[in-house]
């Protein structure tokens, strides 16, 4: 139905457009028919669009193009300045400490008054959001920010997020080509033409918020998927197989007539390709009391990918080099998945709570969570490979955010088996009579993680 849907409105289902609305109303419709009490959450949201690719070039000395990327939430326009590097670039690139170009007003020249002026920032410390509110603030027509130049970040800086909106063109630029221009500077003036083409507007948008009939409203237990496809593709990994695997659990449940002793909420998210913005907004509109009646939060976000591996999050942060955990009880919530699959003869692999997901909002706020995860544009490892099958070198899901996640993008295998454990962990927590810890207790916890830990927001690199 996902994919009809999309074909129907432009082959889409992204927040702020027909197909997310009418996939809304399709999950409404059945969940209501399934007996659940359904609210639909609206809200505004800053709804970004790139319309055609951006464009860098050197004008003077040396007529150069570059490879670059529109960074979201830039602002639209053409600007042909002169490129003013801020003064506490780090080349050759240093692991410690990081850079911390661009992280504050200081490290950059006055700009003109008269003259139009490119910021060259190096990625590092602080998020991208800080360096280019930073340029707007020293007065910079647009900004050029390069990779920093460390092991994993030396390719062309794209996928990255300014978290909201802003004035001035804002494009990324790969390490190599970064130090090209940097060092140009050091020999005299530089002019670049720099240009994006953009929407970006308020669009509404919402959560779909369906509560068993059944179950005790002071124990909640979240079950979340987002529900909306980034605009370039009908999302039916990502994430039409979480929405399908919440649906066909919530509706199985109510046929077999499943009485859970906490109250099931089931979540299908709005706009979290533009950030995590649908999870953000419902967990920023409880009060204190409303979220200390959240037992658990369960997060199910592509389920389905080809060449997957059972990815479970790494709730005691025992697989994480920087050792971050979820709150406590999130240890428990990965043993109940891993115990599932070793149940079953199938192996697990951790992957890290770093903020890809809607999960984020919650851990945030101490709540305990976990869930699933088949892997999105990253390589399957050789290792993996032997374990998993599949094919080690190429990506999870080769049609991530692109227009072939259709219907013919999705393992019916892996969908199987982590649609079955993703059911067995949501009756676990709804029928348990006791909590996650020793002495039985759903004791509140103190929360572990912000969202300052974090590296992405959502699907984009946050810093």
């Amino acid at each position: 139905m996902l994919q009809r849907i999309a074909n129907k409105y432009g082959g889409t289902r992204a927040s702020g457009t027909p197909g997310f609305a009418a996939s809304a109303a399709y999950v409404k419709e059945r969940m209501t028919r399934a007996g659940f009490t359904v609210t639909e959450q609206k809200f505004e949201f800053p709804f970004f669009q790139e319309v055609t690719p951006a464009t860098l070039s050197q004008v003077s000395p040396t007529p150069t193009d570059y490879e670059t990327a529109t960074l979201e939430y830039s602002g639209g326009g053409a600007v042909t300045g002169t490129l003013v590097p801020t003064t506490n670039i780090v080349i050759p690139a240093t692991p410690e400490p990081s850079s911390a170009s661009g992280c504050a007003v200081t490290d950059y020249v006055p700009a003109s008054a008269t003259e139009p002026q490119v910021a060259l920032i190096q990625r590092g410390t602080c998020v991208f959001a800080d360096k280019v509110a930073a340029a707007v603030a020293a007065g910079y027509d647009a900004a050029v920010i390069f990779n920093e130049g460390d092991p994993g970040r030396t390719e062309l800086l794209a996928g990255v997020t300014l978290g909201g909106q802003v004035s001035i063109p804002v494009v990324g630029l790969s390490y190599e080509d970064g130090v090209a221009l940097y060092t140009a500077t050091q020999a005299g003036p530089v002019s670049v033409a720099v240009a994006t083409d953009v929407v970006a507007e308020t669009r509404t948008t919402s959560n779909i918020i369906a509560d068993s009939p059944v179950g005790n409203p002071a124990k909640v237990v979240v079950v979340g998927a987002h529900l909306d496809s980034v605009l370039a593709g009908p999302g039916i990994n990502d994430n039409g197989s979480g929405t399908g695997v919440l649906l066909e659990t919530a509706i199985q449940g109510a046929k077999l007539k499943v009485k859970p002793q906490q109250m099931v909420r089931f979540a299908f998210w709005g706009a979290e390709e533009s950030g995590l913005l649908g999870s953000t907004h419902y967990v920023d509109s409880l009060s204190d009391d409303q979220l200390s009646t959240i037992y658990a939060n369960l997060n199910f976000d592509m389920l389905g990918s080809p060449n997957y591996v059972r990815f479970v999050y790494d709730g005691d942060g025992s697989a994480d080099p920087d050792g971050l955990a979820g709150p406590p009880g999130s240890a428990q919530i990965e043993a109940v998945f891993n115990d599932y699959f070793a149940g079953k003869g199938l192996a697990t692999a951790p992957t890290a709570f770093d903020g890809r997901s809607d999960y984020g909002p919650f851990i945030a706020a101490g709540i305990p969570a976990g869930g699933l995860f088949s892997g999105a544009e990253e390589l399957k490892t050789a290792e993996e490979a032997a374990v998993y099958g599949g094919t080690a070198g190429a990506p999870y899901d080769a049609c991530y955010h692109q227009a072939c996640d259709t219907a013919n993008n999705l393992s019916t295998k892996a969908l199987n088996e982590l649609g079955d454990a993703a059911a067995h962990a949501v009756m676990t927590l709804a029928l348990s009579k006791s909590g996650f810890f020793e002495d039985g207790s759903r004791r509140a916890a103190s929360p572990q993680l912000s969202v300052d830990d974090f590296t992405y927001r959502g699907s984009n690199l946050l810093r």
